[in-house]
């Protein structure tokens, strides 16, 4: 009798703790709201709280960024700079002008254009349309873009960049393809396409090329399946639920003559008719806001696992090396050390990085308005955290 009281106990116990725990579940799941009320999905901030780093850790690490900072840029420079990990703000600095004729300095909150750290965003916008069944990555673009003159080329194809198309930048400016009196965009790149019968540069999926086109063509396609213009969707989709309120993607319309200007190393302003041309670059935003993306990502209502897999899998294997590109990211693949991932940017006098160090949660945004090469320095602080076999800081390693 006493052992079936025992036994009978730990039953309820057992209930009530699934009990419990379905509950938690539930709460939990109602605080994730994946698709807003047009239908978009969206990408909320992350509801779990990343692990407390220790206050000695994150100085020691605040102390030895800081000096590489001050080795690499100086009073000269203009820059926003970040590093962070598990959401926690390690070092930041900001420095320079964001309009050097009207002394604007560049601040915290000062949006700067990021470049091709722009096609993070923009294919994370196209994943999270996959992942709520709106696209598939084998769909041909042409399903989207009837006057689209590549049959082969599909979604996963411009994601990658092995659709074979040429850079737009390029063919619309040989031959009079193009008046550059006109600002080019994104639906003029098709018609050029098809009308002056630019040929591929390679027979798509046969080889990787990273091409501007690519993602000049993905943000048409966010704009045909959520029925708003890529600017909007991208704000619906990611800027506003994450409360990203530096970030923006230019328009010429609203935004010529009040951002953040772009300066050759010389301090000349650089302008041209290209661009008005979206998705593959022109958003503007901060490293504070990036950095809310960047943290977003870690939440399971992101995207599903195996979706996110293909994200972070090679694509480019024509050849042995460790250079390799996934799904809207570069990779670095060594033989000994951990997989680095990144993107680097440049337009104009613009410059950007963007260093994700999946392991150990470490993220690093680096962006100028005043050309230079400098930003791209940022991967020496990689081996501070992890194994990454790069020249670091001391001046030690590859």
């Amino acid at each position: 009798m006493k052992k079936r009281i025992i036994l009978y106990s730990l039953l309820l116990i057992s209930i009530g703790t699934s009990f419990t725990a379905c509950k938690k579940k539930e709460r939990i799941a109602e605080k994730v709201v994946k698709v807003n009320e047009n239908g978009l999905p969206v990408l909320n901030p992350l509801q779990e709280v990343m692990p407390t780093l220790d206050p000695n850790y994150c100085n020691d690490k605040k102390l030895r960024i800081d000096a590489f900072f001050h080795k690499v840029w100086n009073k000269e420079d203009n820059v926003s700079f970040l590093v962070a990990q598990n959401g926690q703000v390690l070092y930041e600095n900001y420095n320079g002008f964001a309009n050097r004729s009207k002394k604007e300095l560049i601040t915290a909150d000062t949006p700067l254009h990021i470049a091709s750290v722009t096609k993070v965003l923009t294919s994370a916008a196209v994943l999270m349309l996959v992942d709520a069944g709106k696209i598939k990555l084998e769909q041909k673009v042409t399903e989207f873009l009837p006057d689209f003159p590549y049959p082969d080329v599909t979604v996963l194809t411009l994601l990658n960049h092995r659709s074979g198309m040429k850079n737009y930048a390029y063919f619309t400016y040989d031959d009079g393809n193009w008046d550059r009196k006109k600002e080019l965009s994104n639906q003029d790149i098709i018609s050029v396409m098809k009308d002056k019968n630019i040929p591929l540069e390679s027979k798509t999926d046969t080889r990787f090329g990273y091409c501007n086109t690519n993602y000049a063509m993905l943000a048409l396609i966010i704009e045909k399946v959520t029925k708003l213009k890529y600017p909007e969707a991208l704000k619906e989709m990611i800027f506003k639920p994450l409360g990203m309120t530096h970030t923006f993607v230019y328009e010429t319309s609203k935004h010529k003559g009040n951002v953040s200007l772009s300066y050759k190393g010389n301090m000349d302003l650089a302008v041209e008719y290209l661009d008005g041309v979206y998705g593959d670059k022109n958003i503007y935003s901060t490293p504070r806001d990036l950095l809310k993306f960047d943290v977003a990502r870690y939440s399971p209502s992101y995207l599903n696992p195996e979706l996110l897999k293909k994200v972070y899998h090679g694509y480019s294997n024509e050849k042995k090396g460790k250079r390799n590109y996934g799904l809207g990211i570069r990779m670095l693949e060594f033989e000994e050390g951990e997989p680095f991932y990144y993107h680097n940017g440049w337009w104009h006098g613009n410059t950007s990085c963007y260093i994700y160090l999946k392991k150990e949660k470490v993220t690093m945004f680096v962006i100028s308005n005043k050309y230079t090469h400098k930003t791209y320095k940022t991967k020496q602080l990689a081996p501070l955290f992890g194994d990454y076999p790069f020249k670091t800081i001391e001046g030690k390693g590859e």
